[in-house]
């Protein structure tokens, strides 16, 4: 492709994702499968106009799509913070990787295919795309989640799994000389993931003085690079290219710059994201898709059995209630790029044509069907049984021995009135399941002369901006004068159970 048609291409491509996006997002559905879409309807897989030919040709610029999306979750993240589940984080994704891949084992012999084709469906059901995980995580708010860390430990581990699997299958799809080489193979990756763990570890002061310049340019330049040369390595090394991303913002999330650095790679991550996404339906062929729709409908079947039991199992391992247990489960159910590069590899090696067909829709199905149960995890959560999930234990009761409700928003009030502000002074409290979660600090529409002063986050007290997003645990200390409190406290209760829109439906907080 020329120059001139791949600016075409690439300008049409971000242009289309953002129309259909912008037209889905009106009647609530999630950027993720609008993007996929964008990539079937003018892909060359279907009839009308075609920006793409070749997948090929805008695989480079997805492939940035996917290290930013991978380096801004590091940003977000610390290895201490990933760290400290400790043996029930990784018993967590035994489970979950015990469950997905044996059962996608299970599945590969059930659908009648050969061992080597039911040890490719065993890796594409069995690993969670790590590009819609972190997509979702960002997109519904809830990088501050409690159970965010145990899914990016899950996802994180993986990915390590994922190394290891790969170099055990080469010899299975015929592109290793032997087992020294598939031997060798682990080590490499494992060794490079441990040089970068011990980097984030000890040495992010170090790397962190690459980044420490008032020069906005600079800046920019610097972790562009190293986030791209450190993914590029991780491939090289048969580590996922996403994973290395990630270990690299994990060591400049542990620096001084972090926040200054998450907010120069917003606007990267977002734009790049979206051909990742558009790229990945380029590939989907809808016509040959249809030939294997009853083993794809078998696989999201057992797909999401087993992804909802491991994020029960999940759950309860740490000690968190039905919400958090729905939200893990749902969150790493959807298959994405991992699957798609196995299937690949397998069509290359000679084995049954029908895998490239089944990984497309299976991959697409879960891409459309898991962005959306994620976004209604919280409401599918209710028809939980609450026994299942005891949670933390209770807070202890009352002075008066009566306990708060379970879902009553967590409001106090000054004992007396700043006489000198004439205000009083609310601490709120977003708890687990509050439609507060995800509402930016404009979006509360506070009654006149109320303000939020502060909010308290992972014990850190910072000054809000319009645009900074509330998460569960943060805890907002609020003045309002004595006339208006009680109006105050009706419209934190309001968006407490309805959300930003509590006024349009109908929840005035009384």
């Amino acid at each position: 492709m020329h120059v001139a048609e791949t600016l075409v291409a690439l300008g049409g491509a971000f242009l289309v994702c953002g129309l259909l996006a912008r037209a889905g997002v009106r009647i609530g559905l999630p950027t993720i499968p609008l993007f996929m879409l964008a990539g079937i309807v003018f892909g060359p897989h279907t009839p009308g106009l075609a920006l793409v030919d070749d997948p090929a040709d805008l695989e480079l610029v997805a492939r940035l799509g996917l290290v930013f999306l991978l380096f801004y979750l590091g940003l977000e993240f610390s290895l201490g913070q990933l760290l400290a589940g400790g043996l029930r984080l990784l018993t967590a994704s035994g489970i979950y990787l015990a469950l997905n891949v044996g059962g996608g084992l299970a599945l590969g012999f059930a659908l009648g295919w050969g061992v080597r084709e039911a040890l490719v469906v065993a890796g594409v059901v069995g690993i969670s795309s790590s590009a819609i995980v972190t997509k979702l995580l960002v997109d519904l708010g809830r990088l501050g989640n409690r159970e965010t860390r145990v899914i990016l430990g899950i996802i994180v581990i993986e990915d390590v799994f994922l190394a290891l699997y790969l170099a055990l299958l080469q010899p299975v799809l015929g592109n290793s000389d032997g087992a020294l080489d598939a031997v060798l193979g682990i080590v490499s990756a494992f060794g490079f993931l441990l040089a970068l763990a011990m980097v984030a570890r000890y040495g992010a002061h170090i790397v962190g003085k690459l980044v420490d310049t008032r020069d906005e340019e600079i800046v920019v330049v610097v972790f562009v690079g190293l986030a791209i040369l450190t993914a590029g390595v991780a491939e090289q090394l048969g580590v996922s290219d996403a994973i290395g991303a990630f270990m690299v913002g994990l060591i400049l999330g542990a620096t001084s710059r972090a926040d200054r650095l998450r907010t120069m790679t917003h606007p990267l991550r977002n734009a790049f994201a979206a051909i990742f996404f558009f790229t990945f339906g380029l590939s989907i062929e809808p016509g040959d898709v249809l030939g294997v729709a009853p083993q794809i409908a078998v696989a999201v079947l057992v797909t999401v059995v087993l992804c909802l039991v491991a994020g029960g199992v999940a759950a309860r391992l740490h000690r968190y209630g039905r919400v958090a247990a729905a939200n893990i489960g749902l969150t790493v159910l959807s298959r994405g790029e991992f699957s798609l590069i196995l299937a690949s590899l397998a069509l290359a090696s000679g084995l049954d044509a029908r895998l490239g067909s089944f990984t497309a829709g299976y991959v697409l199905v879960l891409a459309v069907v898991g962005p959306l149960a994620v976004s209604m995890s919280e409401r599918l959560a209710r028809h939980v049984p609450r026994r299942w999930f005891p949670g933390p234990p209770a807070p202890p009761p009352e002075r008066d021995g009566a306990r708060r409700p379970a879902d009553e928003l967590e409001m106090d009030v000054g004992a007396a009135s700043l006489e000198r502000l004439g205000a009083d002074l609310l601490h709120v409290r977003v708890s687990e399941g509050s439609q507060l979660h995800g509402v930016h600090v404009a979006e509360l529409r506070l009654p006149r002369q109320s303000t939020l002063g502060m909010v308290v986050r992972r014990g850190t007290a910072t000054p809000p901006a319009p645009d900074t997003r509330l998460v569960e645990g943060d805890v907002l200390v609020v003045f309002a004068p004595p006339e208006h409190r009680l109006a105050t406290e009706r419209r934190l209760r309001a968006v407490h159970r309805s959300g930003r829109l509590a006024r349009w439906r109908g929840d005035h907080g009384f």
